[in-house]
């Protein structure tokens, strides 16, 4: 399956995962409000930490090691099975971490019920494996998947969430599409290869399984674990705001996020054909694929940022609109870090100065959280994301291009750069002298969509966007 079908399929799955929560949002922000939202979001973001424990570096590893052996079906069982088998051990180990912490920590105590139905997505989790299917380049299957599922739970959300205190309803239903994914994904899997246990051998996976693991659960520390600092140090209102602006923000991060989770079992193969010309050639048009995706959206999103708020939302979470202004230039900042991280260091196998970049991150997230977010709360936590991660951005761009010798085409950002001019005034004269209405918002929208297409069909002509189009119009005719 080639790039750009997998990419198509990709995109689908990761914007499935935040646009569905985003149409649900708007019903679910307005029954629940604002507090019962942020005890929703404080208890998943403690769940998804442990997963993230249970996980370590699966995701990458799985990833990387079985798309090596994908075409030979007896190393790939074992590969598979060698993985899963780790990752139980890790599953068995966070999971008896999480009941300690639920019988001795009193802010999980207090919402006991909620973290029993997380430590069932906890369990779940472990039978996921979105690695496996992702390593082996099976990208239509899972999203054919995620989609119904997710339209399953959109429907089990409008019947049943009514009142403000369906809260533990609603987040029932959000851990349930968590196990009927993981139902579907393991009766797939046995109809593709035999579990094993007779020819186990964890010992090669290990070391990255637990380097990259430390470097997820030290990113971590400037991006989940924020939600929990926040919610120990301001409460589960502050919360609500903070996590209102991540999700409209991870949304638009979202088909970047796509091409990158489906560039890197490609890019591992270049490397380890050492077809480094192409790597190179395939990096720079992920560069210019991020600054089309992600300057003209900046550009909107900051502009439009209270009228999306109250769209989304509704009211009562005006505490949401600084912290989402401060959040959307990551954006462009953690899109080019995983142009670095995971498009380049990963498939090079560079798990130590991976961890050494996390390790730099998490510190400042460490120091930023304990100095800001008690007083700034919401605001604080979003000042301290993006200096986490522009700390991290910088350390990966000094050994790319100090050890790699990798230098990137800057060209193409300035080019970018000045191709947002367009949409600057579009905003402008939208912003200040049309009334910021849902229809206002809709027709500005519509028209940067159209200046977009103008502009990269008949301007800058980019392959990528002229061959979309192309397809598009030869399904329709």
């Amino acid at each position: 399956m080639g790039i750009k079908r997998n990419f198509f399929f990709s995109s689908i799955l990761t914007t499935a995962n935040y646009i569905f929560p985003l149409i649900i949002f708007p019903y679910i922000s307005r029954v629940l409000g604002v507090n019962n939202i942020g005890i929703c979001n404080f208890v998943d973001s403690i769940i998804n930490y442990f997963i993230l424990f249970s996980m370590m570096g699966l995701s990458i590893t799985g990833i990387r090691e079985i798309a090596k052996v994908k075409k030979d079906k007896s190393i790939l069982q074992q590969t598979f099975s060698s993985l899963f088998v780790l990752n139980l051990i890790s599953t068995s180990i966070a999971l008896i971490l999480l009941i300690i912490g639920i019988y001795t920590i009193p802010q999980l105590k207090e919402h006991q019920n909620l973290m029993w139905i997380g430590a069932v997505k906890l369990v779940f989790s472990l039978f996921l494996i979105e690695w496996f299917f992702k390593g082996i380049e099976n990208f239509k299957y899972i999203t054919i998947r995620t989609v119904a599922v997710r339209c399953f739970f959109l429907l089990c959300v409008f019947l049943l969430v009514k009142e403000k205190d369906d809260f533990d309803v609603y987040y029932g239903l959000l851990v349930g599409t968590t196990v009927i994914n993981a139902f579907f994904n393991w009766k797939y899997l046995l109809r593709i290869l035999k579990f094993d246990f007779s020819n186990i051998s964890i010992s090669p996976y290990i070391k990255s399984f637990f380097v990259l693991g430390v470097y997820s659960l030290l990113t971590s520390m400037y991006t989940s674990l924020n939600v929990v600092y926040l919610g120990f140090v301001a409460g589960e209102k502050e919360v609500g705001y903070y996590t209102t602006a991540i999700k409209i923000y991870t949304i638009l991060l979202s088909l970047f996020t796509a091409l990158s989770g489906v560039l890197l079992p490609r890019f591992s193969v270049m490397v380890a054909e050492n077809k480094m010309l192409e790597l190179k050639n395939l990096i720079f048009k992920s560069l210019d694929l991020l600054c089309m995706i992600c300057f003209p959206l900046i550009v909107f999103t900051e502009f439009f940022t209270p009228q999306i708020i109250e769209y989304i939302a509704g009211n009562g979470y005006q505490g949401a609109i600084t912290p989402m202004r401060i959040v959307m230039p990551l954006m462009f900042i953690i899109g080019l870090e995983q142009i670095y991280i995971i498009q380049l260091l990963m498939p090079m196998k560079e798990d130590k100065i991976i961890l050494r970049n996390s390790l730099i991150g998490a510190l400042a997230g460490i120091v930023f959280n304990i100095l800001l977010v008690s007083t700034l709360k919401s605001v604080g936590s979003s000042i301290v994301w993006l200096i986490s991660e522009l700390c991290v951005l910088f350390s990966a761009f000094l050994f790319v291009h100090r050890k790699l010798n990798i230098d990137f085409d800057w060209h193409i950002v300035y080019k970018r750069l000045l191709s947002t001019l367009p949409y600057i005034l579009i905003c402008f004269l939208g912003y200040f002298f049309i009334e910021g209405n849902v229809v206002t918002l809709f027709f500005i929208g519509f028209s940067c969509v159209l200046c977009f297409f103008i502009q990269e069909l008949f301007f800058v002509k980019t392959p990528f966007v002229i061959n979309i189009v192309k397809s598009i119009y030869r399904r329709i005719m």
